[in-house]
């Protein structure tokens, strides 16, 4: 029995009822420990290199035996300036794409979470700090060709931010900008990689989400009026809307806004004060806005 060291705690929770059954029991652990040995081994051996595998499912993985790919995040702030729509955007200070515009972002560290990481590449090259819960998730690019130095893929996040303040360039962004995104969609903007289709798909997003959801109340001030809200959509729609319609819908939707019972000292325009709103504690809208059909 003393030489049986390797499972220890195998022996301890088998029932010896009698010799030879003993005797039987040890036989069969000794047996399994001889078969599994190698599977164990490696299952210790790459847990020592934080490489979780199972040694029932993968007995001969290697994770040496896969070509190495690099994992970014790109961010696409979004936020309204007199009326426009705008997305933050860096100019490239270093190649690839040199002097091209592009969204800030950057490779996501060893150690890292990938919310972590947009927040710390957001902070460095534009100076815009934002917390991890203010930046969402929206898709993954991973075209082998995206990225002419080596295979990446890319985590988009999007966010909006209003009374966003001057951005500053940093780190490996010349400086930073608060663009039209009129100029990208237009194409008079060319962006590096494939930026152009991740802003794209977050306008698309951020379009979709007025519809269903009260995220246009992040674009607006905590007090704001109703012809500030649709200023909003205006904005994000790139559509114009009939105030005296928006204004029906809006207050016919349950708990999207709620009255202040204040108003401003004068309305848009000079002309009479306006009510004031904060944002309901609704979070989808019920029923829902539909964007007009744009011609």
């Amino acid at each position: 029995m003393d030489s049986i060291q390797v499972a220890p705690s195998i022996l301890v929770v088998m029932t010896i009822s009698s010799r030879k059954g003993s005797c039987q029991v040890v036989i069969n652990v000794l047996d399994w420990w001889h078969a599994k040995r190698s599977q164990i081994t490696l299952h210790l051996k790459a847990w020592r290199r934080d490489v979780t595998v199972d040694p029932e499912t993968t007995p001969d993985y290697d994770p040496n035996a896969f070509h190495p790919f690099a994992v970014t995040v790109d961010i696409v702030v979004m936020t309204i300036i007199e009326d426009e729509l705008r997305v933050l955007l860096v100019r490239r200070a270093v190649p690839p794409f040199l002097d091209f515009w592009a969204l800030p972002g950057g490779f996501v560290l060893p150690d890292e979470d990938l919310s972590a990481a947009a927040v710390r590449e957001l902070a460095e090259e534009t100076s815009i700090n934002q917390e991890p819960d203010q930046l969402e998730q929206f898709g993954t690019y991973g075209h082998p060709d995206r990225d002419p130095r080596m295979r990446v893929v890319s985590v988009g996040y999007w966010a909006i931010v209003p009374d966003l303040p001057a951005p500053k360039g940093g780190s490996d962004a010349a400086y930073a900008e608060l663009v039209p995104v009129a100029e990208v969609e237009s194409g008079r903007i060319r962006l590096a990689f494939d930026h152009d289709r991740i802003v794209a798909d977050a306008i698309a997003r951020a379009r979709f989400s007025l519809e269903s959801t009260t995220i246009a109340t992040r674009f607006c001030p905590p007090e704001f009026t109703i012809s500030d809200l649709r200023r909003v959509y205006e904005a994000v729609w790139d559509s114009k809307l009939d105030p005296g319609n928006f204004q029906r819908k809006v207050k016919q939707t349950n708990d999207f806004l709620k009255p202040l019972n204040q108003t401003t000292r004068s309305g848009d325009k000079g002309g009479r004060p306006a009510a004031l709103w904060v944002s309901g504690p609704a979070e989808k809208l019920s029923p829902p806005l539909p964007r007009p059909d744009s011609n």
